[in-house]
């Protein structure tokens, strides 16, 4: 999303200052006050983006923006819980700030006492994160209100209690003295039908308001909680619902396979001409003739890269080169003067698609040419550890990549427990990230496939 910095950011900026979300043409609107943006571009990047959380309904249907849309500004980045209890995290990818600094109430950092917490967000610690995260840039509000409705840690939860039962606190025993707040559910949830007449609270109450203040949040985010509240739902129902495939880096469009039928020559629909090996041992990248008949697509590579040019995907040139790259989990982007950003699965402004065989784990050993998926994580130098295998002190994980691999496709928002020696850690499929639940540190997880050249292709196809 490179190209798009720019748009992104002001995006960002303008959801964080209208209390984390706005409607889709709200925003559209006012990006193009600030910067030429065109209908299609802006309805790629809210699409495809990972800071943006569409609400409601498509973001386009072909005759215009949804008016039905709703963005939510959404971010990755955490406060680090370690750092909060005055803990040693080890090198985190967690923000170190005080978190009533967020608040916009710490006692300390308005005295003479000063905080023994972080209040700069520009620390080394801090800018390498938000740079990494492209937030560097945000102002401190725009960014505590992003951490607000993203970070589940700093706000109370919605007492569930009030909500059932018919008395004025519902069913709450605390009543006046609770520390959640009471809020009507529906009315987070954006379902409530009773509006103005409801029983339940649509604002916070003087009671929660001293409890909240308490905890020391400023009357200004109080004032705008209960919307903060209806993003923090959304944000959590999309993370319990959302396939991995359209959110997570290194995502590839497995919703249509190349058929394996085809590169072996033996599709019942479409018989390759005799020139096929011809075809591969010149590299050539362009489609044989296939037929409707076949439900998957005819390609003489078990991988194949398009580009969308505004109306139809066309093959990318360097193919095996493009392939090469993305097979290595340290590689973002491929090499060459138009390089292809694997992260956001774009080359210039323009949106890429890789197209492959099915996992090699949903069929027998024999079969030829399925894709061999490939689970890695960060290792302590930065080096990428396949799962399974020796690091460098040689310990090895107890899964690897084809127990990931399987687990993946059986549930793509599963979360698997891992161990390495005596520790124990959590592979989240939803954010691609392992981590170690003691010390709230995590590692980024990438699932890349394993390389086959052209010349391979042709070896096993002529067995």
């Amino acid at each position: 999303m490179s190209a798009y910095s720019r748009e992104i950011l002001l995006a960002t900026s303008f959801l964080c200052s209208s209390r984390g979300s706005m409607q889709l043409l709200q925003l559209h609107r006012k990006l193009l006050q600030r910067c030429d943006i065109t209908e299609e571009d802006f309805c790629f990047i809210v699409r495809r983006c990972p800071r943006f959380l569409l609400v409601g309904g498509p973001a386009g249907d072909g005759r215009g923006l949804s008016e039905d849309c709703t963005v939510v500004a959404k971010t990755s980045l955490r406060l680090c819980r370690s750092y909060g209890r005055e803990e040693q995290c080890g090198g985190c990818q967690q923000l170190h700030l005080c978190k009533f600094f967020i608040y916009g109430n710490c006692r300390f950092g308005r005295g003479r006492k000063p905080c023994k917490f972080s209040h700069d967000i520009r620390s080394g610690h801090n800018y390498r994160l938000l740079r990494e995260c492209t937030l560097h840039e945000l102002s401190e509000d725009d960014l505590f209100l992003l951490l607000l409705q993203n970070d589940p840690t700093l706000l109370p939860e919605v007492c569930l209690h009030y909500n059932k039962g018919s008395g004025p606190h519902g069913c709450c025993t605390f009543q006046n003295t609770c520390t959640k707040v009471h809020l009507c559910q529906h009315f987070v949830q954006g379902t409530c039908m009773f509006g103005l007449k409801c029983k339940r609270q649509h604002a916070i109450d003087e009671n929660g308001r001293r409890m909240l203040e308490e905890r020391g949040l400023s009357g200004d985010i109080i004032r705008d909680l209960p919307f903060i509240y209806r993003n923090v739902h959304h944000l959590s129902a999309a993370a319990a619902a959302t396939s991995p495939t359209e959110d997570i880096p290194d995502a590839t469009d497995e919703t249509v396979d190349i058929c394996l039928h085809y590169i072996r020559n033996s599709c019942k629909f479409h018989t390759a001409s005799d020139g096929f090996l011809k075809l591969i041992c010149e590299q050539r990248t362009a489609q044989v003739d296939s037929t409707d008949e076949c439900r998957r697509v005819h390609f003489h590579l078990p991988y194949k890269w398009e580009v969308f040019d505004g109306n139809t995907w066309t093959d990318l040139q360097h193919m095996e080169d493009i392939e090469r790259d993305f097979c290595d989990p340290s590689k973002t982007q491929s090499s060459g003067d138009r390089p292809v950003d694997f992260l956001t699965m774009t080359r210039d402004s323009q949106r890429v698609r890789r197209l492959s065989t099915v996992s090699s784990v949903t069929k027998p050993p024999h079969y030829m040419l399925t894709t061999g998926w490939r689970w890695y994580y960060k290792g302590d130098q930065g080096k990428w550890v396949e799962y399974g295998q020796p690091d460098d002190k040689n310990r090895t994980t107890s899964v690897t990549s084809r127990t990931l691999e399987e687990t993946f496709l059986s549930d793509r928002t599963a979360e698997v427990k891992v161990l390495k020696g005596q520790r124990e850690y959590v592979i989240s499929f939803t954010d691609m990230y392992q981590r170690n639940p003691k010390h709230n540190t995590k590692r980024k997880v990438r699932r890349r496939p394993r390389f086959v050249s052209v010349a391979e292709v042709v070896k096993q196809v002529a067995q």
